[in-house]
């Protein structure tokens, strides 16, 4: 009985032991990928003013078929951009955020952009991605069928280490990455979230090498 009982004390322990090493790589990947989330995945590529041929403007969410708060805050930096001459066509990217939207993301984009006065013939949509990994793969499709080499991505400041690694990935040519603050999202939730949509890139990556 006591031999069991000092058995059960030595389990009790390596769980322990092993829940508490968990827990601190845990903390330290978190503390990681915050730290990339925050500019140093891709800090010497977001201040360039190298223009490119397109600009690719990362979907988001739709409220009553037109962008959301947080969607305008990346379309008013393309918009900004596209006047200084940083880009000569768009492409926007994103399918429908839910089973019952009238429009797809790229839609009510272009229809945003088109209200601002950018001409229909310079806007390319694409209408299916789901994910980040899926808006560059089909926008990088679209590239192609236009003869197009490169690309100025755009999206949040929060967003911009995954968009940069992804468009790597894929093989972009020296794609170029232009951010935006927020003032209308709750950063600590989206940036926690980050987290976790990073660590899934990162299992995503194995596949694509």
């Amino acid at each position: 009985m006591r031999n069991r009982g000092k058995h059960k004390v030595s389990l009790w322990r390596r769980l322990l032991w092993i829940a508490g090493a968990g827990m601190l790589i845990g903390l330290i990947w978190f503390g990681y990928t915050q730290w990339k989330i925050g500019g140093a995945g891709y800090a010497n590529f977001a201040n360039s003013s190298k223009p490119t041929e397109v600009g690719i403007v990362l979907g988001a969410s739709l409220w009553r078929d037109k962008p959301s708060p947080a969607l305008q805050e990346r379309l008013d930096l393309s918009l900004e951009l596209y006047e200084q001459g940083k880009f000569e066509y768009f492409i926007v990217t994103g399918g429908k955020d839910r089973p019952n939207a009238q429009l797809s993301e790229a839609e009510g984009m272009a229809n945003y952009l088109i209200e601002h006065g950018v001409e229909p013939s310079r806007i390319e949509m694409e209408k299916h991605a789901t994910s980040t990994l899926e808006n560059l793969k089909f926008s990088q499709d679209i590239m192609k069928e236009k003869g197009w080499k490169s690309a100025t991505i755009m999206t949040h400041d929060f967003h911009g280490a995954r968009a940069y690694e992804i468009a790597d990935a894929l093989g972009y040519e020296q794609p170029e990455l232009k951010t935006t603050g927020s003032k209308v999202l709750f950063l600590p939730w989206h940036r926690t979230r980050e987290s976790l949509a990073y660590t899934k890139w990162k299992w995503d990556e194995l596949w694509l090498r």
